[in-house]
């Protein structure tokens, strides 16, 4: 099991939690200037296995804060995203996991294991496609090109759990002093004050990368330097409280100008597109204080006679539905449909309406025929998997969501995704499949930071009659892991 030395605690923060740090002034650049340089053979980095292991267990932590985004619809599109660059970045073999912070500032982090988060409040500042992808690539850039090596050297005195914790907490602690992990990991991390910055050259060399990353998947490479202008210019508008991305990491003129001469070298890319706008108009509908009137701004802009954009005119169906006019909405999408019909996010909302509206059998058809459009859409097998429970069909949500989960395999995590085990849980329960439903809780359980309640739902499985002995010893074996987890986990309380 990796450990982690007191005095490198600070630049596992330091590196780990960075996001478009600015240039740093001269003896903030010579302050780790002790540090090994990456390879060096003087420096014991982290191996893959372990770096993943402490990603795994740096995302529970995450989770467990309860500050990651529950809408599948807007994680896919950002896995989606990140796949695109990752795959034409310089190690396209790394993998990366891409998920949501449910936090209106703006700002974005990488974190061990290649786990990239990024918050609502950037997604919504984002104008196009190109600019949040610009973000994506800066922050997978950080990644590949090691620049959080340094931090996950092996060492004697922390655990991967109480890094991954200490990590989770000074991160979600600089967005939201309230999050519940955040008290008693940064108190364990002592009165240290932390600097979340990178070197002013790691800085630079990730606008590069990052740029032809954008170049080279098909994406504007301005998308980088123009979201950093229009930050820069905006600044003067929040007066002594920017933005988070503006206080911790302040965009120079300089990097604006070397960004833009290097996006210069490049031909042009796709700036924006329609799934982008799609999404940023559903996340705005969720955060909308008051829909009603928004949705009285809508209507007067279309007395006007004029043609709205298609995202428009979804987000005026998603207004509607808020306001529990979903009659009016289906109208509006099912047009969307017919004009753009393998459109998914026209066929989630759709499909949506008709729930709302009493419309199962729509529902369920349209959820059927997308899954065959779209065959492993975890988008679309969550929603259609509540469906189909909702109308006694347990069986075929059981069938339709077995392949994540068995119980021979009970460490298996093929998405990745607690949703998908909270539904087999309860479909398996409809079944009286208790074995199959404590194994899928106990999944979802661990993959939400909540090990002590993971053991327990085992411990339940594995009392069930009807188990082979093969069965009962991988169950065994994963109580086991579990429980050596949560020692860790408990000695850093």
């Amino acid at each position: 099991m990796i450990r982690l030395k007191p005095h490198r605690i600070a630049w596992t923060l330091i590196t780990t939690l960075t996001v478009l740090a600015p240039g740093l002034a001269p003896h903030a650049e010579n302050l780790y200037s002790d540090l090994p340089s990456i390879g060096d053979s003087a420096g014991s980095v982290i191996s893959p296995v372990e770096e993943r292991k402490l990603g795994a267990a740096f995302m529970r932590s995450i989770r467990q804060s309860g500050m990651v985004m529950d809408d599948l619809e807007i994680t896919s599109y950002l896995q989606s995203l990140g796949r695109r660059l990752a795959t034409n970045s310089e190690t396209p073999a790394q993998q990366f996991i891409f998920f949501v912070v449910n936090e209106p500032s703006i700002n974005a982090f990488a974190g061990p294991g290649g786990y990239i988060g990024v918050h609502t409040g950037l997604f919504l500042a984002s104008e196009s496609e190109s600019e949040l992808a610009g973000v994506l690539a800066h922050e997978i850039a950080h990644v590949t090109q090691r620049h959080l090596a340094r931090a996950f050297e092996a060492a004697d005195n922390l655990s991967i759990p109480s890094m991954a914790a200490l990590i989770a907490a000074v991160l979600i602690g600089t967005q939201n002093a309230d999050a519940g992990i955040a008290t008693a990991a940064i108190a364990q991390a002592g009165s240290m004050q932390y600097q979340i910055n990178f070197t002013r050259a790691n800085e630079y060399e990730a606008d590069r990368v990052g740029i032809q990353t954008l170049a080279n998947a098909g994406l504007d490479p301005y998308g980088m330097p123009v979201f950093f202008e229009r930050l820069q210019k905006s600044s003067r508008l929040y007066g002594s409280r920017p933005p988070e991305f503006l206080s911790t990491h302040p965009v120079t003129t300089n990097r604006i100008a070397e960004a833009t001469s290097r996006a210069e070298k490049y031909p042009p890319g796709n700036k924006d597109s329609l799934d982008f706008q799609l999404i940023r108009a559903r996340l705005r509908v969720m955060t909308y204080d008051n829909p009603h009137q928004v949705i009285d701004d809508f209507r007067q802009y279309r007395k006007r006679g004029e043609r709205a954009a298609p995202y428009e005119q979804y987000e005026y169906a998603l207004l509607l539905s808020a306001t529990d006019e979903h009659r009016e909405a289906v109208k509006i999408l099912q047009s969307l449909h017919r004009e753009d019909p393998d459109r998914i996010a026209y066929r989630l909302a759709l499909a949506t309406m008709y729930r709302k509206t009493g419309e199962s059998a729509q529902a369920l058809a349209l959820y059927e025929d997308s899954l065959e459009l779209y065959p492993g859409s975890v988008e679309l097998m969550v929603p259609y998997a509540s469906a189909l429970l909702a109308n006694g069909r347990a069986k075929d949500a059981f069938l339709l969501l077995k392949d994540s989960y068995t119980i021979s395999d009970i460490s298996n995590d093929k998405y990745n995704d607690p949703h998908i085990y909270k539904l087999l849980a309860q479909a398996a329960e409809a079944m009286d499949r208790e074995a199959q439903m404590h194994g899928a809780m106990s999944q979802y359980y661990f993959l939400n930071g909540f090990t002590k309640q993971a053991i327990q739902q085992l411990q339940l499985a594995k009392r069930e009659p009807g188990l082979t002995d093969y069965e009962t010893a991988r169950i065994q074996s994963r109580l086991d892991e579990l429980k050596e987890l949560l020692a860790e986990e408990e000695k850093q309380k």
